[in-house]
């Protein structure tokens, strides 16, 4: 099925290179050289881990299932590139199928290398790394592992605590305006019995109902807000008209009135309306629009507790394809409102280009850049200062931009920004690994490119998503 390979093309492969005549007269005797076209499948993850693959000519693409879903874990054309029984000689390694399917992205040759073979030579040749190697990857795999569910831990510990920290404020609101709703309708039940049980004729009962009704149609009209020192002229005037008519407690009353937008020659026809029964009746008519008022603060936090709700939905994608056609600017504001209890004084500018055409993408997983980008921007600028998020198309390309006021980043780490555990916050606040995620993301998850500029007025990573699917 496959041709010989000679030793002279083995040793330009940057595995092969520094082996003695006879390493590489034993390894071009176990190996063979194996062509495929473009499209076509060298190996399936789940099957039997039979051999080393190296790359020869062309370009590979090695796949993991998870989910469900094929992610792409790497796509190169680097010759010597190798994938599949990578750890055969390990005694540790324990896996007998293949953890990724490897497949042909263009016409390409591959060394293929039986396992045994390959894991009888090493142990042969080089018994020590062997140990060394084998300790080498589970100490790492075990690290790793350990400080990311440390970090999704945190960063699940943050936004929890931001939701409920923005859950707890429209819902303290409406426990309290439920409460004082319960009070105000009581209050307006004895009212309008007092009123009833008086010498008030049926057509005073119906014109009083109808001045009513005006009340709440005028409260509910629009308007344009008051200066506090208009709002307390308005009630002083208020109080001295109530009291000249007669209304002892118009201090009580006078603030809502002119929150609803009422003016005295309103009262004026109340007056002639209600005659005697004017007191009660201005009481009652307070409480009606205490309680349009207490309904309409319910009707507003409700609406902001759903908000967040779908937010929350929104940034998470439950109900949604993980992998689809995707608008950037929602999931960024969800992102903001998934942070906005961080966000403290800082001043978030939106730049967005509303032309900007969907992005094929997975979609929660870009939430989880996003998250780590405005995260760290806020982080540095200790509360103060301004973030932008921007987007733009450039070419083929969307292009996302989150840019902070902060102090920049250092220049002894601005080389290692994107390694591993590597980080600029202070010891126990970050572990070093958001930014490694995201550049994965971006890079591996979705072809683009994740990359920053940075200075003393602050620091502005660049996202960039391909907009046609790979």
């Amino acid at each position: 099925m496959g041709t010989p390979i000679d030793t002279e093309e083995l040793r330009t492969l940057f595995l092969f290179e520094g082996m003695t005549p006879e390493q590489l007269a034993e390894v071009s005797a176990s190996c063979e050289v194996r062509a495929y076209p473009a499209g076509s499948t060298v190996y399936r993850a789940g099957e039997p881990s039979v051999a080393l693959w190296v790359l020869l000519d062309g370009t590979l693409r090695l796949v993991r299932h998870a989910d469900g879903e094929e992610v792409v874990v790497n796509e190169t054309d680097y010759r010597g590139a190798y994938a599949g029984a990578v750890r055969a000689f390990a005694t540790s390694a324990g896996a007998a199928a293949y953890p990724t399917s490897l497949h042909a992205v263009t016409d390409a040759r591959f060394l293929r290398y039986p396992a045994d073979d390959f894991a009888a030579f090493v142990r042969k040749w080089f018994p020590m790394a062997v140990h060394l190697f084998d300790g080498l990857y589970l100490g790492i795999r075990t690290t790793e592992a350990t400080v990311r569910q440390r970090e999704h831990l945190a960063q699940l510990g943050t936004l929890s605590a931001n939701l409920a920290h923005e859950l707890n404020n429209p819902a303290a609101a409406t426990v309290r305006a439920a409460g004082q709703l319960r009070d105000r309708v009581a209050h307006m039940r004895r009212k309008l019995g007092m009123i009833a049980s008086g010498p008030v004729d049926p057509e005073m009962i119906a014109g009083l109902m109808a001045i009513q009704e005006r009340a709440v149609e005028i409260a509910a009209k629009k308007r344009d807000p008051l200066s506090p020192l208009q709002e307390s002229d308005l009630e002083d005037e208020m109080v001295d008209h109530l009291e000249d008519l007669g209304f002892d407690h118009a201090v009580d009353v006078a603030p809502v009135f002119v929150a609803a937008g009422l003016d005295t020659t309103f009262f004026d026809d109340v007056a002639q309306e209600v005659g005697d029964a004017l007191p009660a009746a201005l009481a009652w008519l307070g409480y009606t629009l205490e309680t349009e008022a207490l309904m309409d603060e319910i009707e507003d936090a409700s609406n902001r507790i759903s908000t967040l709700v779908a937010s929350v939905k929104q940034y998470t994608h439950l109900d949604q394809a993980a992998h689809q056609e995707v608008d950037l600017h929602p999931g960024l504001d969800s992102t903001l409102v998934m942070l906005g209890h961080k966000l403290g004084e800082i001043e978030v500018h939106r730049d967005y280009d509303t032309t900007l055409p969907p992005v094929p993408a997975f979609a929660a997983e870009l939430n989880q850049v996003w998250t780590n980008l405005i995260d760290n921007a806020v982080d540095a600028m200790k509360g103060h200062g301004a973030l932008t998020l921007r987007t733009h198309r450039d070419g083929d390309h969307a292009v996302v931009d989150v840019a902070d006021t902060g102090h920049g980043v250092p220049e002894e780490v601005q080389g290692r920004l994107f390694e591993p555990f590597v980080t600029t916050k202070p010891m126990g606040e970050g572990s070093g690994l958001g930014l490694d995620n995201a550049k994965r993301i971006i890079e591996k998850r979705h072809r683009g490119t994740l990359s920053y500029t940075t200075g003393p007025g602050g620091t502005t990573f660049t996202a960039r998503l391909p907009l046609s699917p790979g």
